[in-house]
């Protein structure tokens, strides 16, 4: 397709959904001197938006109003169809469009579909982080689309993110997120694991956590995740266990359809079944740690599903 993008203004960015990521884009941008307007179906979300220098519009219609750039931080597939819905008309030629979250590929495909016949461009840009990490702009974003678009969103890219992988055409940044997750995933449980092994070996939490960081055991979750474990502490949460739990099942989903086995994925899976099963829905993933705390050695064939 041969779009014309428009070169987004460098000082205006709008946004729809502000939640866990979309609420600290919002901060990070206003922090780097962009001027931020906003809209949420919750009402505090806005509030805070305002409060923290931004400009909340009345509906994600009027964000989209006169933008030349869009980043969408929406919760489910239903949310990104209506938000889609509801701006078409809105939307003009050359406009980008930024969808930063983790849902299934046909689910963003079809949002392209409704974008682009409006004329505008949609990019699929997930981001590779926690809410911590979107407080503080540690975020990895996966851009992939338009080549172009991904190029002119750098600026505004920068103020969220440390870092910007150009993934290639659309779609391939939801390709490599999957593969990130899964890591993520099955890295989250075996630092519970190790933890939960420590503890019950009388070693200090704290210096078991400092140790690891300094060795070939060491991860990127394992530094995010432990300390939560370690205080047992799992709220607010940064990922959620309903949220995480759904995006297993695009994993396996995208895994399946490629026919690439996933046995530590299939392994991990039962154990976030069990986390939000016990109530844990709205806690942080670390919460896993309650759940392997709560077994009995070698007591593992309740949670092989």
């Amino acid at each position: 397709m041969n779009t014309v993008v428009n070169t987004p203004d460098a000082r205006r960015v709008r946004l729809v959904g502000l939640g866990i990521m979309g609420s600290a884009y919002a901060v990070n941008l206003l922090k780097h001197g962009f001027v931020v307007f906003g809209f949420d179906i919750l009402a505090l979300a806005c509030e805070r938006l305002a409060k923290a220098g931004g400009q909340p519009l009345e509906s994600a219609a009027a964000v989209a109003a006169a933008a030349d750039c869009l980043l969408l931080a929406l919760p489910s597939p239903g949310a990104l169809r209506a938000v889609v819905r509801e701006i078409a008309p809105s939307l003009r030629k050359g406009m980008v469009v930024c969808e930063m979250s983790t849902f299934a590929l046909e689910d963003k495909e079809a949002a392209r579909a409704e974008v682009e016949a409006a004329g505008a461009v949609l990019l699929d840009c997930p981001v590779s982080g926690t809410g911590t990490q979107a407080a503080a702009g540690d975020l990895v974003i996966f851009a992939s689309g338009h080549a172009e678009a991904c190029a002119e969103m750098e600026p505004v890219f920068g103020a969220i993110a440390r870092k910007v992988i150009y993934a290639g055409a659309f779609g391939a940044g939801m390709k490599l997120k999957c593969v990130a997750n899964m890591l993520v995933s099955v890295h989250n449980l075996a630092t519970a694991e190790a933890l939960w092994l420590a503890e019950r070996a009388g070693l200090d939490l704290q210096m078991t956590l400092a140790a690891v960081r300094e060795g070939a055991g060491n991860s990127r979750v394992f530094e995010l995740r432990g300390p939560l474990m370690a205080a047992d502490r799992y709220e607010p949460a940064t990922m959620k266990l309903a949220v995480h739990l759904k995006d297993l099942a695009i994993i396996k989903a995208f895994a399946e359809e490629f026919g690439a086995p996933t046995p530590l994925l299939d392994a991990s899976v039962p154990f976030y079944d069990t986390a939000v099963a016990e109530g844990r829905g709205e806690q942080d993933t670390a919460a896993l740690y309650e759940v392997l705390k709560s077994m009995k050695a070698g007591a593992t064939s309740s949670h092989s599903g």
